[in-house]
C-alpha cells in the first residue's frame, strides 16, 4: 500500500495562505520539487491556464551542478514557452566538430547535432543557468522554499500536502518532481531502491581560455575499455564541461556536489588521447556522482498524485536525455490537463502515464545499452564503432519527436 500520512494531530498543521477560489474553475496544481522538471512543468501548466504553486525543501534554489545538454526534442518546447532568447544568451550552441573517438584519439564518427530537418537545436547549458532561466519565467512568490513535503492525503475531490514546517496545502493535482529519491513516490507506489550502475562520474568545468586550441562548438566523446570521457562547451563557449566515467566496486553517492579526487580522475585516463591528458592537467578540483537508474515502475499515478522526471523514470546519462525527458513530461502533462475539470483529473493523469511510458521506457533501456557501447563491452571494437555510428538514426528519431503535437493528437482522439 502506498504511503499514508504519519500519525499527527490536526493541530500540528496549519493551512498555507491561499488565493480565494478561482472563479473560472481553473485547476490548482502543487508541484513538489523546484529542479528542472518541476520548474518546466510549472511554466507549461501556467501557459495552459492551470494555477500552480511550487514547493522546494531547500532554503534557496540550488546553484550546484555542472553541464547538461539540451537537445532538439526539448529545446523546441522551451522555445515555444518563450525561453529561446534567454537560452541563447546563456548556453553554448553545439555543432561543428562534434565527434566520437577511441581512447587513443582515433576518429570513430560524427556526433548527431541536428534533427532530421537539419535544425541545430542543441545547447550545452550550465545547470545553474538553466534553473535561473526557468525560475525567472515564473511570477515572484510562486516558488515556496523551506517546504519539505512529508505526506500527501487524498479525498475523491482533492489532495492535501503536509509539510515538515507544519503547514498544509490543498490542490486538485500533486506533481512529484522531487528526483530519483522522491519521497512523494511512496504515496504513488510501493517504493523501490535505485539501481547502481557500477560507474562513478567525475565532472567539472574549466575556462576554455586555458585550452585555446580546443574545438569551440564541439561535443566530443572518447571511448575506452570500461570507461569513457566527454567534453562540451557551456556559457557561450567560455567554459568547457568535462565528465569522466569510471567503473568502481563501491557505490558512490548520487549527488551534484560530492567532492571528487582530481588525482584519481587523472590516473584513470593516463595514456589516453593527449587532448584529454592535457585538459586534465588544467583541473584543480572536481565533483563526482554515482550513476543510478531504476527499472520502469508499474505506475506513475495514484488518483491525483503523479510522478514526473527522475521521480518517474530516472535514466543513466548515456543518451543525455534525463532533463530533456523531464521537459517533455511537463509539456505533455500541461496539454492533457488543459480544460479539464477537477472531476476529470484522475482520467487525465492516467492518460498522461500511458502516453509517456512507452517513450521513456525505451530511452531508459537504450541509455543503459549505450553506456556499455561507450565502455567498449565488445570483443570487436570495429563492431562497437559501427554500432555507435549506426545509432545516428535513433538519435534523430529522438530529436524529431514533438511531444506537444503528439499529446494534442492523443487528447483529440480520446
Amino acid at each position: 500500500m502506498p504511503g499514508s500520512i504519519p500519525p499527527m494531530c490536526a493541530k500540528d498543521f496549519e493551512e498555507l495562505p491561499r488565493r480565494s477560489t478561482v472563479t473560472n474553475g481553473a485547476l490548482r496544481a502543487a508541484i513538489v520539487g523546484a529542479g528542472i522538471g518541476g520548474l518546466c512543468a510549472a511554466i507549461a501548466l501556467r501557459s495552459r491556464g492551470i494555477e500552480v504553486t511550487v514547493f522546494e525543501k531547500a532554503s534557496q534554489l540550488g546553484e550546484v551542478g555542472a553541464g547538461i545538454m539540451l537537445y532538439p526534442n526539448s529545446l523546441r518546447q522551451l522555445e515555444r514557452l518563450g525561453l529561446g532568447e534567454q537560452l541563447e544568451r546563456s548556453g553554448a550552441r553545439i555543432g561543428v566538430g562534434s565527434e566520437y573517438y577511441r581512447s587513443d584519439g582515433t576518429p570513430v564518427g560524427a556526433i548527431v547535432t541536428t534533427d532530421s530537418s537539419g535544425w541545430n537545436g542543441m545547447y550545452g547549458m550550465h545547470r545553474a543557468d538553466l534553473l535561473r532561466i526557468l525560475a525567472d519565467a515564473l511570477p515572484e512568490g510562486l516558488i515556496r522554499t523551506n517546504h519539505h513535503c512529508v505526506a500527501v492525503s487524498q479525498t475523491p475531490n482533492a489532495a492535501e500536502l503536509f509539510f515538515e514546517n507544519g503547514r498544509t496545502f490543498d490542490a486538485d493535482i500533486v506533481v512529484a518532481a522531487d528526483g530519483i529519491h522522491s519521497q512523494i513516490q511512496d504515496f504513488v507506489i510501493e517504493p523501490t531502491q535505485p539501481e547502481y550502475s557500477g560507474v562513478r562520474a567525475y565532472r567539472g568545468v574549466i575556462p576554455s581560455k586555458l585550452l585555446p586550441h580546443w574545438r569551440p562548438r564541439a561535443h566530443q566523446v572518447w571511448m575506452g575499455e570500461g570507461k569513457h570521457f566527454m567534453v562540451f562547451p557551456l556559457r557561450l563557449g567560455t567554459l568547457l564541461n568535462y565528465v569522466g566515467f569510471v567503473p568502481t566496486s563501491d557505490q558512490t553517492v548520487e549527488s551534484w556536489s560530492a567532492i571528487g579526487n582530481r588525482d584519481e580522475l587523472a590516473a584513470a585516463f593516463a595514456g589516453w588521447d593527449p587532448r584529454i591528458t592535457q585538459l586534465l592537467k588544467q583541473v584543480e578540483s572536481c565533483f563526482w556522482w554515482g550513476l543510478y537508474d531504476r527499472k520502469p515502475l508499474a505506475t506513475w499515478v495514484n488518483k491525483r498524485v503523479v510522478l514526473l522526471g527522475d521521480a518517474a523514470h530516472p535514466m543513466l546519462p548515456h543518451l543525455g536525455q534525463g532533463a530533456n525527458q523531464a521537459v517533455e513530461d511537463g509539456v505533455a502533462l500541461a496539454v492533457l490537463l488543459e480544460g479539464v475539470h477537477s472531476s476529470g483529473v484522475e482520467s487525465a493523469l492516467a492518460c498522461y502515464t500511458r502516453f509517456r511510458r512507452k517513450r521513456t521506457d525505451l530511452i531508459q533501456a537504450e541509455a543503459r545499452r549505450n553506456g556499455l557501447r561507450y565502455d567498449s563491452k565488445h570483443a570487436d571494437l570495429k563492431l562497437r564503432d559501427q554500432e555507435v555510428v549506426d545509432l545516428a538514426a535513433f538519435r534523430r528519431s529522438l530529436y524529431d519527436y514533438d511531444v506537444e503535437q503528439a499529446a494534442l493528437s492523443i487528447k483529440k482522439s480520446s
